[in-house]
């Protein structure tokens, strides 16, 4: 078996967490994965997986290994499609992750539409608000909602998330309507993160405001805090992709309009070796030119 082989066994088994799985991936039985890998350890001198009964665990040399298959693979991949003059339709697999709210909002009938017009792509899609590490993790794309953090990502801007403060009718009855930031002070606040200080920051009057918000409940999901919020809780500041039927039936009012920030942009970041990649092109352009 010659090296790229070994090193498309060795990913398929980092991506799938276990040799029975990645064994079925590739139709190949569990035992030639097995040996296959132990052979690539024996020539390379050197461990890459420490196995046990429950899970196997990669080495630090196991993922600098994974790394550079995938970087090797992929460039393997773009040549092979530019010999056979694949010009036509992408085709391929797309490891995506989304941040869950916004997934749930848009691309529960974006892909689809998407995966109509591409026929030959698949997409493989993990819901999380976190921030995964795509080379590590072995994802081709993510969208992220915000300032993003210097990297060597390439990242194309996809459109822009609106964000409103709102309240209950019910809440603002008891506790009054906030006429200006610093208002807040005085109102229970639902801010979205686990940090324990929590900062909002205003526009408005040619001046900017960074205020501490409090309250009684703070979650690092959307959807939770503006349940908590037409259930009279308190005060957020969320996306509007999240807040818009509530906002629309009347369950949540708009405050202090105004005062709001820009709008964050959401992104499709992607490793440097996927620059080329079709299919992560075609999705990235799809999306563009639908939420532009």
């Amino acid at each position: 078996m010659n090296p790229f082989e070994e090193m498309r066994i060795f990913a398929q088994v980092m991506e799938s967490g276990s040799f029975t799985a990645a064994a079925d991936k590739l139709g190949l039985s569990k035992q030639f994965v097995s040996r296959k890998l132990m052979e690539l350890e024996q020539r390379l001198g050197v461990r890459l997986l420490n196995r046990s009964t429950r899970r196997l665990d990669v080495t630090p040399l196991g993922q600098r290994y994974y790394e550079a298959a995938l970087r090797l693979l992929s460039e393997v991949e773009q040549v092979e499609q530019g010999i056979s003059g694949q010009t036509s339709e992408p085709r391929g697999t797309i490891r995506l992750s989304a941040p869950l709210s916004f997934a749930v909002a848009h691309l529960g009938c974006l892909l689809p539409q998407f995966l109509q017009r591409y026929r030959d792509v698949s997409v493989e899609v993990d819901l999380s608000d976190r921030s995964v590490d795509l080379l590590g993790e072995g994802y081709d794309l993510a969208l992220r909602i915000g300032v993003l953090e210097d990297s060597t990502l390439i990242a194309r801007r996809i459109a822009s998330i609106e964000r409103v403060y709102c309240a209950s009718p019910a809440y603002l009855a008891e506790n009054g309507t906030p006429a200006r930031p610093e208002d807040l002070r005085n109102h229970d606040c639902l801010p979205y993160g686990h940090s324990r200080q929590v900062q909002w920051r205003f526009e408005g009057n040619g001046k900017p405001l960074v205020l501490e918000v409090a309250g009684r409940m703070r979650a690092n999901n959307g959807d939770l805090l503006r349940d908590a919020a037409i259930a009279g809780m308190g005060i957020t500041y969320l996306p509007t992709f999240i807040l818009g039927e509530a906002l629309k039936d009347g369950r949540l009012v708009k405050l202090l309009e105004g005062f709001e920030t820009e709008p964050l942009a959401l992104s499709a970041v992607y490793p440097q070796h996927r620059q080329a990649s079709r299919p992560v092109q075609a999705l990235v352009e799809f999306l563009r030119e639908q939420m532009l």
